[in-house]
């Protein structure tokens, strides 16, 4: 079983318009408190981002930020956090949260959010980490990314095993018990003419 002390939860800087996603974010937070696992994120007091941050120590659990500094008036940075880590840059800062996290979760979010999701995911691929990946599916926002990573499987683009790395779950507990008993296998990165 993987031990899961701190999840970087991966999320978007703006609220959106589905009262299902912040009310997710809330009981995320108030999950990863109750289980004393801190929560590792991009560090801003706004968005699903801050709603996440805030529930985490409204139940007085631990909260680490990682933003780079050039950000930090842009996303309006959360000033009680438990740790705040300033980075020289994005590369840097997702590196950093790579480093500080037994595992990764997205919520809904924007291009920034997708972007640090299939970073972190390719790394895994890569076999740069062995750390679990996750999607929390809230009201079916990621459907279609799912049906379009589905077709990179049938294009021949993504083999079903490396499609298999990314753990989805529309429910905390079970996202986390799957993240719990993730075991990274050793798949070669590019796709022979067999494996497509």
């Amino acid at each position: 079983m993987n031990q899961l002390e701190k999840i970087c939860v991966f999320c978007g800087s703006s609220e959106g318009n589905d009262l299902a996603i912040t009310q997710m974010a809330q009981h995320l937070g108030k999950t990863l408190s109750e289980q004393k696992i801190t929560l590792v994120y991009g560090a801003a007091k706004i968005g699903v981002m801050g709603v996440l941050a805030a529930s985490v120590l409204e139940h007085h659990g631990q909260v680490v930020g990682i933003i780079p500094g050039f950000l930090k008036k842009k996303e309006v940075v959360h000033l009680g956090l438990s740790q705040l880590i300033t980075t020289e840059n994005m590369h840097e800062r997702k590196l950093r949260m790579q480093q500080e996290s037994d595992g990764f979760i997205a919520l809904p979010g924007g291009m920034g959010t997708l972007e640090e999701l299939f970073e972190i995911l390719t790394w895994l691929q890569l076999g740069l980490h062995n750390k679990p990946v996750g999607i929390l599916n809230v009201n079916h926002f990621f459907d279609d990314l799912l049906q379009m990573m589905e077709n990179m499987v049938r294009k021949g683009f993504l083999s079903i095993e490396n499609y298999e790395l990314l753990l989805v779950s529309d429910s905390i507990d079970a996202l986390l018990e799957k993240m719990r008993e993730f075991r990274s296998p050793r798949i070669p990165k590019w796709l022979s003419p067999e494996r497509a």
